[in-house]
């Protein structure tokens, strides 16, 4: 009853503790959010410069409109975050000579001042109208621009972002043989408009959030009306929503807060630089959420199965894609359980091992005076050092060194009898299957768990093997994401989901969407009798 008590006072606790720093926080923020706009241009150029700092990249430039130079106007934006050339040529240059004919009969109408300059004066797309300072500093700060006159109490913000970006080039994690080329860069809307122009479909919806305090940082989710679960859109958009942080300067830091499992080595949101691939989940049903200031878009909700599959499994024939997946799923088992199963036979079972080859690696252990276990320990160890250095080093320089370094440590720790031959080949084969998993993410999640169950493997030898298999499959069972059986369709088992999970049917038999999405237009194709179906045949 005592430990009842204290629970349920120590909740308490802590929920007023959150009420009040949520007050705290608001309360602070009261001031900034109700600055309202003056009617007077030098009061509100100096409480912009006061909020800002009077930093050096803030650019006011006053100037005045109008036939006798009766109103005075000014235009704010920061250096480097926008277009010069628009700002010049479209905003000043038109309010300083498109309005030398408005005489103040004319500019001073029952039509307010800022109603004028907007309809007849700016020629610019794209502009908003505030009577807050607050959302004209956050504009601003967004790289768009303010532009104020005296007498009016709003301000207009024109977007004039033109900040300097990176081109569409090769994702650099994720090349293909056959497929397209490019792939996603750190502008948000550069991202979302080329799965606008692979995805020409109405019912696409494009949602913006804002993550972070302190940096404001643009997010986008993307699906399709008709086809995604109603309330999967609801369920991501609650999580994202939910994120307090002062920044979010990558899609990891949204993917780390809203993954259902923290404590999992295994990724339950997909990662990807490619737009056919982030295209392609949309069209199944899925979310994709794309962030401001990184390549890397997020795919919601992800599943076991397609960590190993790759854009190009779509783009080849299904016998070639089918063929590909097995040599993956066997070069992912070779990544995690091959250590381990050397570890297991030479120190518990050598009789398993043919006859031949049990002579031949005793002879090459002979000079060795370490346990299986510290061999492959020091190897591995070795192995994830090079490879780490291999990625942090300059471009040309990295897989040289990676190649050379390991060909020489090798050598040189066969040579001082450190270890044996076979070892170098086991972890050259552990490594080589690493790097064949599509999912950079997937292979830190194997790299992870091979170290324990070499532990375990050097304690039971076969049978802890099994065990932690057993025990990551009970583990890989109980995970979810957004709601979603990790490993679907296996476990619940959905045969018509298995279409396109270890083997790929043809496109042709491929007529439904996943039925763990709850999508809402199931129907994917209506060619479901192969070549011979509803194509129209040869004249």
């Amino acid at each position: 009853m005592l430990k009842e008590f204290l629970q349920k006072r120590q909740a308490r606790v802590a929920v007023k503790l959150k009420d009040m720093l949520f007050h705290h926080i608001e309360d602070k923020m009261q001031p900034l959010n109700h600055i309202v706009i003056s009617r007077n241009l030098e009061e509100n150029t100096a409480k912009v410069r006061e909020i800002l700092g009077a930093s050096d990249d803030l650019v006011v430039r006053e100037f005045c409109v109008g036939a006798h130079e009766q109103v005075r106007a000014a235009v704010i934006y920061i250096d480097g975050l926008t277009n010069s050339e628009v700002i010049n040529n479209f905003i000043i240059k038109s309010l300083m000579f498109e309005t030398r004919d408005y005489e103040p009969n004319v500019l001073f109408t029952e039509e307010t001042l800022h109603e004028k300059f907007a309809r007849f004066a700016l020629t610019i797309g794209e502009i908003e109208t505030v009577d807050n300072l607050n959302k004209a500093i956050k504009g601003l700060l967004a790289g768009d621009g303010i532009v104020l006159m005296d007498g009016s109490d709003k301000a207009i913000i024109p977007n004039v972002k033109g900040w300097e970006k990176r081109g569409v080039e090769e994702p650099e994690s994720e090349h293909v043989v056959r497929g397209p080329r490019d792939g996603f860069s750190e502008t948000l809307r550069v991202n979302t408009a080329q799965i606008r122009r692979r995805l020409q479909d109405p019912d696409l919806r494009v949602k913006n959030l804002t993550v972070g305090r302190r940096t404001n940082t643009n997010v986008a989710l993307l699906y399709i009306e008709s086809v995604a679960d109603p309330d999967l859109v609801r369920e991501v958009e609650r999580r994202i929503r939910a994120i307090e942080i002062d920044g979010a300067l990558e899609s990891g830091y949204i993917e780390q807060f809203i993954e259902d499992s923290h404590w999992s080595p295994f990724p339950q949101l997909q990662n990807t630089e490619r737009p056919d691939k982030a295209t392609s989940n949309i069209l199944e049903g899925k979310v994709v959420i794309i962030v401001d200031g990184t390549p890397f878009a997020l795919i919601a909700p992800a599943v076991f199965t397609q960590f190993y599959q790759s854009p190009e499994d779509y783009y080849e024939r299904f016998l070639i894609a089918t063929l590909i997946r097995f040599i993956r799923i066997a070069s992912m088992v070779i990544a995690l359980l091959l250590p381990s199963l050397y570890i297991a036979f030479t120190a518990f079972h050598p009789e398993m091992i043919p006859s031949k080859l049990v002579i031949a690696m005793a002879a090459g252990r002979a000079t060795v005076p370490f346990p299986s276990i510290v061999e492959a320990l020091l190897m591995e160890i070795t192995m994830e050092i090079l490879r780490e250095a291999s990625v942090r080093l300059p471009g040309p320089i990295g897989p040289t060194i990676g190649i050379v370094g390991a060909l020489v440590v090798g050598e040189a720790a066969v040579q001082a009898g450190i270890v044996s031959p076979i070892m170098v080949i086991i972890v050259a084969l552990t490594t080589i299957g690493s790097f064949a998993s599509p999912s950079y993410s997937a292979a830190i999640a194997l790299r992870m768990l091979r170290f324990p169950i070499m532990f375990i493997a050097s304690i039971f030898g076969l049978y802890g093997i099994m065990l932690a298999v057993i025990l990551i499959v009970i583990h890989l069972c109980s995970l979810k994401s957004f709601g979603v059986p990790y490993i679907t369709p296996f476990s619940p088992r959905k045969f018509l989901d298995m279409k396109d999970s270890i083997i790929r049917v043809p496109l042709y038999w491929m007529n439904r969407r996943p039925s763990f999405l709850s999508t809402g237009d199931t129907l994917r194709t209506t060619n479901t009798a192969g070549p011979e179906g509803k194509i129209p045949p040869k004249l």
